[in-house]
């Protein structure tokens, strides 16, 4: 396999970038091409990690016969919501635009992530058909579908004002005596939107991705998996997009992991 370096906002492909807006797009070069592409969003509650995150993943995946993408994007002490989701929307429109530059196969993008990463994924997924505020034409190739055909959502947030609401039944002891507050100003909810998360109820509600099911013409296909003893993210936040998805008709596939953290 061969590793390429690409700044999506300014079009550059090098071995030397270091920039926030970069992704490693690693291909198997003798594959037949046009080759399908995962794309690994990285998790770190939006405050921390990048795409080195993803590292272990990327070898059965080229072994498969697939290309992989790993993305950084903007963190919350870098830029609030939305520029994390511009971001990777912004690296799928860069990838769709050179597929055929790289051997990709621009009509199988499946997007992957856990926790925070597995919302991004999320995101895109149901956002990648219609025009939004999530699409920052600066970032480039605006006129390219930043839509996937597949996602796979770990964990992932989904409903961030019903965070604490749900973690109310959950006893300090079950999670090792700390039980998140996401409604605090220092939480990393509240650090995402850049304010803290009950104020800004109309800034939360343009942050989920079940906000975008109803208006979505096509939704991908969805494999959404869950914990049942997860103490960073509560499970119920995958079972609301999980009975949406279902609503509205989309394939999808949700797995609740009886007795599984985080």
């Amino acid at each position: 396999y061969e590793i390429i370096k690409c700044d999506w906002s300014s079009d550059v492909c090098s071995s030397d970038l270091s920039a926030s807006q970069v992704l490693d797009l690693w291909r198997p070069v003798d594959a037949v091409v046009p080759v399908p592409l995962i794309i690994f969003v990285h998790g770190g509650a939006f405050v921390a990690g990048d795409r080195s995150m993803e590292d272990p993943y990327i070898a059965p995946v080229l072994a498969a016969g697939y290309a992989a993408a790993s993305l950084d994007y903007r963190l919350s002490g870098e830029a609030p919501f939305p520029a994390a989701v511009q971001d990777v929307k912004a690296a799928v429109r860069f990838l769709r635009a050179n597929a055929a530059r790289y051997g990709l196969d621009p009509d199988r993008f499946a997007a992957w992530g856990q926790s925070a990463g597995g919302y991004l994924a999320a995101m895109i997924g149901t956002t990648g058909d219609q025009a939004t505020v999530l699409d920052d034409p600066s970032l480039g190739n605006a006129d390219v579908s930043s839509a996937v055909q597949g996602v796979v959502d770990l964990s992932g947030p989904t409903d961030l004002l019903q965070l604490d609401a749900q973690f109310a039944s959950v006893t300090p002891a079950a999670c090792n005596g700390v039980v998140p507050a996401y409604d605090r100003a220092s939480s990393p909810a509240s650090l995402f939107l850049g304010a803290p998360l009950q104020t800004v109820p109309d800034l939360a509600a343009a942050a989920d991705p079940i906000t975008y099911i109803e208006t979505a013409k096509k939704l991908p296909v969805f494999f959404i998996a869950h914990g049942g003893s997860d103490c960073e993210v509560p499970y119920q936040q995958s079972q609301i997009l999980h009975l949406l998805l279902h609503a509205a008709a989309a394939t999808e596939i949700y797995t609740l992991v009886q007795g599984a953290r985080h």
